[in-house]
């Protein structure tokens, strides 16, 4: 598990749920809980594995659906990388965080650089829009994989 903030997402999830008539279903609360203690964006193909491994099988058609529900609710972030959408909870108040591709294996790490947001917030005050978000997707190899 992470932490206040975590737990917090999740009840907040399913308040959201409910004020929308969405059913608390066993397999919404498996997504919900599983999505809860993640740090980083997952694949719905990971999703069921992470699922299926806990003893708590989702079919992956009804993960996809859940998964659309909760991105039209805005609870969570789809993240296109590469061919593989991936999705982690939108969580107020915790840190924003960028993602490191590894090319080769798949590998998705996050990171945060206080210097890239300021820069970031530096060039928004230069250019004719106001920036309201932004994500960073950096494309490489890990460690593991080599140079």
């Amino acid at each position: 598990m992470v932490g206040k903030d975590h737990d917090r997402w999740a009840e907040n999830a399913q308040r959201v749920l409910a004020q929308h008539k969405h059913h608390t279903g066993a397999a919404r609360q498996a997504i919900v809980e599983l999505l809860d203690t993640q740090t980083c964006a997952l694949s719905a193909i990971e999703i069921e594995d992470a699922l299926r491994a806990s003893e708590r099988p989702v079919g992956r058609a009804s993960i996809y659906r859940i998964l659309d529900e909760l991105e039209r609710l805005q609870l969570v972030q789809k993240l296109q990388i590469g061919q593989m959408a991936r999705y982690e909870p939108i969580r107020t108040g915790a840190g924003h965080h960028h993602h490191l591709v590894c090319d080769n294996c798949g590998t998705v790490t996050p990171f945060t650089d206080n210097a890239l947001e300021t820069a970031i917030k530096n060039l928004s005050r230069r250019v004719p829009m106001r920036v309201a978000d932004h994500e960073i997707v950096l494309h490489g190899a890990c460690e593991d994989c080599g140079n």
